[in-house]
């Protein structure tokens, strides 16, 4: 049998071999980087570099991890129980598992039960950059007007607690604004969510929350501050019971939350860093003059493809990307997607193949070892979808292009909402507006039609245009009275 060994910073020299461990010396390695959302996208991606970084002797550049949330307690609990280690499983198509023991994280801490550690830390001179996993929905921003949401119960919370904030942008102003009192220099705010012009979205969000809370920090912010845009690329599903059993049997590793992902990887950031930046170019990291190329051909081909086999395969009965993209008709279906209505809209990518691209995007859904649960995508959608999907309807509709492939995705998605908890369908709507994005779309059954395109904050303006409206109607009801499968086959005759 096996011997099992927990992981932790004593037990790493008894790790089998072929597991690779941090070749540096943890204890002389310095937090120059403060992360906000230490969840499974940071520890592929960003973790995942600065620990290639440290390997070659980086030593200013670790990385102090930050739980915001009161629900982030479960993996704050985790990683300081391993001493901030965790194993970065990566599967490869054929089946093989790589291990690798990551050790970029070497301070973790806990907001809500010490939010005036968080603060100092920021505010700590040894700390150049500030990065953020927070998901499309913690900017706080309208998705119909792109506006800060200053009247949001939590924002009004920190409006009113500068010591002791919940937000993100409470710690930052409130950091910042000690930084400057301090004298200390300033430092770069880095997204790495999928939001197109990410920097840009967090500076906006940031002055906004400042102009209430700090109106005298913005020209210091302003002079001293940078948001570099970025875009990042890897898939990493939800760690599952089965992953840390699997890491177990096959390395004897016990690791209370390993992190899964493929091999593919991207980091595309935008040079423009206030305070010195890692050398990431030396692990991989592509620096560019103007990210938003690269941003946009990720979003509107990556993540809405995803929301397509998202709602597409959810309504069919699939469980995963990988089910749903294996199965010929969803599989040409995307393709056709992105083909057809996707690719005139983006343009030349210096450096990239855009066809080679989509080649790929369809062999790394197709990964059977990387289970991205369908119910995963579909979360959240209400800050997705406007991002993904919208802007190459709007461009399409402005270029008299084809759409109906993008609106069949926004019909599944009502046809998703109107089924949940249903015979069949008992997922649950896990979204900020569940409640309004449920009640619209079992209106549009019977009231009115286009009760769930009515929602302004997700649609602004869109039922204005006759041929969405005609083209979502045709579909919808197809979907409705003949199911996805059959509306996908004969999409071409149901909309000329």
């Amino acid at each position: 049998m096996k011997e099992i060994i927990k992981l932790n910073a004593k037990n790493l020299s008894l790790l089998p071999k072929e597991v690779k461990t941090p070749a540096y010396d943890r204890t002389k390695i310095k937090a120059g980087i403060v992360h906000i959302g230490i969840g499974g996208f940071h520890r592929s991606h960003e973790a995942y570099y600065v620990d290639k970084l440290l390997e070659q002797g980086s030593a200013d550049w670790g990385i102090c991890g930050v739980a915001l949330l009161d629900i982030d307690r479960r993996i704050f609990d985790t990683l300081v129980n391993q001493d901030g280690l965790y194993t970065l499983m990566i599967t490869e198509p054929d089946g093989t598992l790589n291990a690798r023991v990551i050790g970029s994280i070497i301070e973790c801490l806990f907001a809500p039960s010490d939010p005036e550690a968080v603060l100092e830390k920021m505010a700590n001179p040894d700390i150049k950059i500030i990065t953020l996993t927070i998901t499309e929905g913690g900017y706080n921003f309208d998705a119909a007007t792109g506006e800060f949401q200053i009247t949001e119960p939590a924002i009004q919370w920190d409006l009113n607690n500068h010591k002791n904030p919940k937000t993100v942008f409470g710690y930052l102003s409130q950091a910042l604004k000690l930084r400057r009192d301090r004298g200390i220099s300033g430092l770069t705010i880095q997204s790495c969510d999928n939001i197109q012009k990410n920097g840009h979205v967090i500076k906006k969000m940031l002055l906004s929350y400042v102009k209430e809370a700090e109106p005298g920090l913005i020209s210091w912010i302003e002079k001293h501050v940078t948001f570099p845009d970025s875009m990042v690329d890897r898939i990493t599903p939800v760690t599952t019971l089965s992953d840390i059993e699997n890491l177990k049997n096959v390395y004897g590793i016990d690791d209370a939350w390993p992190v899964v992902c493929e091999p593919f990887i991207q980091w595309v950031i935008e040079d423009n860093y206030s305070n010195g930046r890692p050398e990431w170019e030396s692990v991989g990291v592509q620096f560019v003059h103007d990210v938003s190329p690269y941003e946009k051909m990720k979003i509107s081909l990556l993540n809405a493809g995803h929301s397509l086999l998202g709602f597409s395969g959810s309504l069919y009965g699939c469980n995963t990307i990988d089910e749903t993209v294996r199965i010929p008709l969803f599989g040409s279906f995307l393709r056709e997607f992105m083909d057809i209505e996707v690719t005139p809209v983006l343009g030349e990518v210096e450096g990239i193949n855009i066809e080679d691209y989509k080649d790929s995007l369809i062999q790394r859904f197709g990964n059977k070892n990387i289970k991205d649960k369908l119910s995963r995508i579909c979360l959240e959608s209400s800050a997705k979808i406007p991002k993904f999907l919208l802007p190459t309807i709007m461009e399409q509709l402005e270029r008299g292009g084809e759409i109906k492939r993008s609106v069949l995705v926004i019909a599944a998605w009502c046809r998703y909402l109107e089924l949940a908890d249903t015979k069949g369908h008992d997922y649950e709507i896990e979204d900020k507006m569940g409640v309004v994005l449920r009640t619209e779309a079992l209106a549009s059954i019977s009231d009115d039609p286009l009760a769930f395109l009515k929602i302004e904050t997700i649609f602004n303006d869109l039922t204005r245009s006759k041929r969405f409206v005609d083209t979502y109607l045709l579909i919808m009801n197809s979907i409705r009275k003949n199911g996805i499968a059959e509306t996908i086959r004969n999409l071409n005759q149901i909309v000329d």
